[in-house]
């Protein structure tokens, strides 16, 4: 049996700060996943199973660790976070009829829309039903408020589908809703948590927010940079379900005539009879490194975020997260 290259990059040595925590999430998870139905068990864990950093429960306890708090509500509110996380990933591989993730069948595509639906709700309720642990009303308005946006920013995202006149600002909208309220949400309940001041909160919040936003920005690259293998989905996906991601909205502005309305066609029909075609555009008309460019101006401002943080390993470790995020391929 071969044994897999150790994961020597800057994000493991900073994962590994929370090691010992995360396995104590681990185990929350397991408890929690206990259900006498044995569909909701199975498809939960194979999902969860499917590998990935867990970056939102990772920015939780890294932000706890940066603030002092020692207590075990970190775990209980990390496994929350990764529950309304998975969640709301069964639940956008049904509406993008998504077939791979994370280098796998997508659970749809393993167990059908039906049970992935039905198991994504179980999540969800499971969620809230942790939540009340805290027995903190703060963090019960916290999460409820980022269940709602991202519902809100998954329907936006139907919304949109096949809408090639989607402007930067509408895009960020979507994305600042859909993926960067729940890294929001993970740093701000660590704030909470600790009983930080409110202008520690903020300044907790907007490095969430801004380290998801350079996520899913960069995210949206690798849909036009990267190869299966290495992201985990299949190339051309985004364009295949009408998403009209930043690259093509970039592209759309610095190509000729002629290449716009081709990628406009494109996106509107769902069509990746072009792929190779678009992909040359997106790269010739310099918008995947102006997109970088946006990605790198969020990491930035969550790199401003933390200046007035204490300085410790946990604090040194969201800095490098965020500063090393361009270096991201997978």
């Amino acid at each position: 049996m071969s044994v897999p290259p150790a994961d020597n990059s800057p994000a493991a040595a900073v994962l590994s700060l929370i090691a010992e925590d995360m396995a104590e999430v681990d185990l929350v998870i397991a408890r929690r996943l206990d259900t006498g139905v044995p569909l909701v068990r199975q498809v939960s864990q194979y999902i969860i199973s499917a590998g990935g950093k867990r970056l939102r429960p990772a920015l939780l306890l890294l932000m706890a660790g940066a603030l002092g708090y020692r207590g075990t509500q970190r775990f209980n509110l990390a496994a929350v976070v990764e529950f309304i996380h998975t969640a709301t990933l069964l639940h956008d591989d049904v509406v993008d009829e998504s077939t791979l993730r994370r280098g796998r069948p997508t659970a749809n595509e393993s167990f059908g829309n039906p049970a992935s639906v039905l198991v994504g709700d179980f999540l969800y309720s499971r969620a809230f039903q942790m939540m009340l642990d805290a027995h903190d009303i703060r963090v019960m308005e916290i999460l409820a408020e980022a269940t709602n946006v991202i519902a809100e920013g998954e329907v936006l995202q139907l919304m949109n589908m096949h809408d090639a006149s989607l402007d930067e600002e509408a895009y960020l909208r979507v994305i600042r809703s859909k993926t960067a309220k729940l890294f929001e949400a993970s740093t701000r309940l660590a704030a909470v948590l600790a009983g930080a001041s409110p202008e520690t909160e903020e300044a907790c919040a907007a490095y969430g927010q801004a380290l998801g936003t350079a996520f899913q920005v960069v995210d949206d690259v690798l849909d036009y940079a990267g190869n299966a293998s290495e992201t985990g989905k299949n190339v051309g996906d985004d364009l295949r379900e009408g998403k009209t991601t930043l690259p093509l909205i970039l592209a759309m502005q610095r190509g000729t005539a002629a290449q716009s309305d081709l990628i406009r066609a494109a996106i509107e029909a769902g069509d990746t009879t072009q792929l190779s075609q678009i992909v040359a555009i997106v790269r010739e008309t310099g918008a995947l490194d102006a997109t970088r460019a946006a990605a790198a101006a969020e990491a930035q401002r969550a790199i401003d975020a933390l200046a007035a943080f204490p300085a410790n390993s946990h604090s040194a470790g969201l800095l490098q997260l965020a500063a090393q995020l361009l270096e991201r391929r997978a």
